[in-house]
């Protein structure tokens, strides 16, 4: 596959991944502001277009990037990418920790 195709597909699922933001944001206006703690980045998202795949939930970012990688070819499944989001993930977690403790100490 051709950088120009691998654009197209990403442009693309952009564009996907956004209207099913948006449908389920219309279907049930909550879910814009029902948050959970992504399985992959490890931020705290809204529902509005997460996915579960088998037992990970990935918010509408993290599902744009796995459904552009599964497209391409990158990944085959969510636990792939899952696995190279790894370093993010954990920053994450660091920040949270760090959040925390100032708040607490305030």
């Amino acid at each position: 596959m051709n950088k120009e195709e691998q654009i197209k597909i990403t442009e693309n699922m952009q564009a996907v991944v956004e209207q099913m933001r948006l449908d389920d944001i219309e279907e049930n206006p909550a879910l814009a502001e029902e948050t959970f703690e992504c399985s992959c980045c490890a931020k705290t998202m809204p529902f509005a277009g997460s996915i579960q795949y088998g037992k990970y939930r990935l918010c509408n970012d993290c599902v744009l990037l796995a459904e552009t990688g599964f497209a391409i070819g990158k990944f085959k499944n969510a636990q792939e990418l899952i696995k190279a989001m790894e370093d993010t993930r954990l920053e994450e977690m660091c920040n949270f920790i760090k959040t925390e403790q100032k708040r607490v100490s305030n």
